[in-house]
């Protein structure tokens, strides 16, 4: 078969297809229990009577075509439709608003849209059906709700014939828009072509040393380049198998399903599996950990082996840094957490920490054939063999991300340490003046208040006199706020880390005081990205109203439920 490297996935699947056909490609749990697996050759057959179904409509080439929903197997295979087809992607968040969706449906004119895995309860599907282009058609994958008006994946796949000749892509043709979840403003349309997202998988797959022996397990949104890449980019490059999760209730089963061999994940998930298997260890086998003992090798199995990491050979980490304790202990199991760095401008390529050279805080060292620097601004600027055509029908906004050079402005404040490691050290624009005159940059505070028991953390403060900080608490310690006693506790807890803190920050930067915030942050509620970074000005415009009241209580750390009982 010729093309096995001709510069596109879609290439690269027909290698696989041909080479292992009868190899299972995605591994699905459904809702009602049953596990479903499909062959490569199962993959192929579906894609081209999918992409043969598109044909038949006679669209322009290149047509945008919609996906929608959560991870599943038909996500990837209608992706591949797509392209067999000569179209464009474009995936949009299952939890995205109507307004939004309506203005992406528009922006790039969405011809089809592909429902797949969606409920109308844990996310926007109700709404967004509302706003969907009028002469839009409209197809249900597997486990999409019933709508009158789509017509069933299912059926269209029984009765088409597959697409004899698949469109082969040339590299620099338009492969997908990712509407960036900018947490201001309207998304912008970020352009990948076929050969940005190859460099992409080429790179990242010689990195893990990928083959068709790897599993992952799938469950970050696809609608996003971290796991677009990861998985999608990956499985389809290097031929692995991938495994997918049904639900948050089904994750641990998911994932010991799938044993990955690689794994990727946000500091949030790392530090919840941390906090589950903690309050299982008594304290003498937690000690236990950090030996080297004849009986601490089988508990850490046993640890890796409860979480379904035995058989995980790399885990990265990224979008915040982990407190050092938890990286140690993964380190102490055996694990080796590497950071990495990445966008939706460069397809999630920049930098990656290397085993044996990860530095806490740092996100390692740029990838090859990446160009780091740092303007006087401090903002970190790139240039990478992954980034992006630009932005879809607005090329000022194009010509504006970039330098006269053509490095890509990312927005995002760094450093590099002397071996060329990069430490994040905020957004260019996040910074923010207190009434005093001076500027303070949140995340590296935010970063310095990582706690077992805190999961998210927003530094603010706008016109105050200091800065202050807002606090969601993890869900195990929520039990925390159960008795009097126990507030007590958490609250001298969390004034040693005010001091241990501030002790370490400028007089201007210093904490007033940390608010322990009642309400869940949550993607749903417009608090976190669908990446589960903290949307600042959303967050801010719940809780700036109410800073006044708690800066003159005069405490240094404030429960707000209490507060709220005081105000009453």
């Amino acid at each position: 078969m010729s093309g096995t490297n001709s510069g596109t996935l879609v290439h690269r699947f027909l290698h696989w297809e041909h080479a292992q056909p009868d190899a299972v490609y995605l591994t699905e749990p459904t809702p009602d229990g049953r596990v479903v697996d499909y062959t490569w050759r199962q993959v192929g057959d579906e894609a081209r009577r999918m992409a043969g179904w598109l044909e038949s409509l006679q669209l322009p080439p290149g047509s945008a075509i919609s996906i929608v929903g959560k991870n599943s197997a038909h996500w990837i295979i209608a992706d591949l439709a797509i392209w067999f087809a000569g179209h464009v992607s474009v995936p949009l968040y299952p939890t995205i608003s109507a307004d939004t969706a309506k203005y992406v449906f528009e922006h790039c004119n969405v011809r089809v849209v592909l429902a797949g895995k969606l409920d109308g309860k844990t996310d926007a599907w109700d709404e967004i059906r509302k706003v969907m282009p009028p002469n839009a058609r409209l197809v249900g994958l597997p486990m999409s709700p019933q709508t009158p008006d789509a017509s069933p994946w299912s059926d269209i796949v029984a009765g088409a014939a597959p697409l004899e000749e698949v469109h082969l892509p040339s590299p620099d043709a338009l492969a997908t828009i990712i509407y960036t979840s900018g947490s201001t403003g309207r998304p912008k349309g970020v352009m990948h072509s076929f050969g940005t997202i190859f460099a992409y998988a080429t790179e990242s797959g010689a990195f893990c040393d990928f083959t068709p022996a790897d599993r992952v397990l799938s469950y970050l949104p696809l609608a996003h380049t971290a796991e677009r890449s990861f998985v999608e980019a990956n499985s389809l490059c290097h031929g692995f198998h991938v495994f997918f999760n049904d639900s948050l209730a089904t994750f641990v089963q998911d994932l010991l399903r799938a044993r990955p061999t690689v794994f990727i994940s946000m500091p949030r998930l790392w530090t919840k599996f941390y906090q589950g298997i903690c309050a299982k260890l008594a304290d003498e086998q937690q000690a236990l950990l950090h030996t080297d003992a004849p009986e601490a090798g089988p508990l850490k199995r046993q640890i890796l082996t409860m979480l379904g990491l035995d058989s995980t050979r790399i885990a990265f980490t990224g979008s915040a840094p982990l407190p050092e304790q938890i990286t140690n202990w993964y380190r102490a199991l055996g694990l080796e957490l590497l950071d990495v760095y990445g966008m939706t401008e460069n397809f999630s390529y920049s930098h990656y920490s290397r085993p044996g050279l990860v530095r806490l805080g740092y996100s390692g060292q740029a990838m090859p054939g990446v160009e780091c620097r740092i303007a006087e601004n401090g903002e970190i600027l790139l240039k990478s063999p992954t980034m992006m055509l630009g932005y879809y029908c607005q090329p000022e906004l194009t010509d504006d991300s970039l330098t006269e050079d053509g490095f890509f402005r990312t927005g995002d404040r760094g450093e590099l340490d002397e071996i060329g490691r990069l430490k994040i050290t905020g957004r260019v624009k996040e910074i923010f003046k207190t009434s005093k005159g001076k500027y303070v940059a949140p995340a590296p505070i935010e970063n310095r208040l990582s706690h077992p028991k805190v999961e998210a953390v927003c530094v603010t403060g706008p016109a105050f006199t200091q800065p202050f900080a807002l606090m969601m608490l993890s869900a195990a310690a929520q039990s925390d706020l159960d008795t009097a006693e126990t507030r007590e506790a958490l609250r001298a807890e969390l004034r040693t880390l005010l001091e241990e803190v501030n002790a370490t920050l400028e007089e201007h930067e210093k904490l007033g005081f940390i608010v322990v915030v009642k309400d869940s942050w949550r993607i749903e509620s417009g608090f976190l990205t669908p990446t589960m970074k903290i949307r600042r000005g959303s967050i801010e415009e719940r809780y700036l109203t109410a800073a006044r009241a708690w800066a003159e209580l005069g405490q240094a750390v404030i429960l707000e439920d209490e507060a709220l009982q005081a105000q009453h």
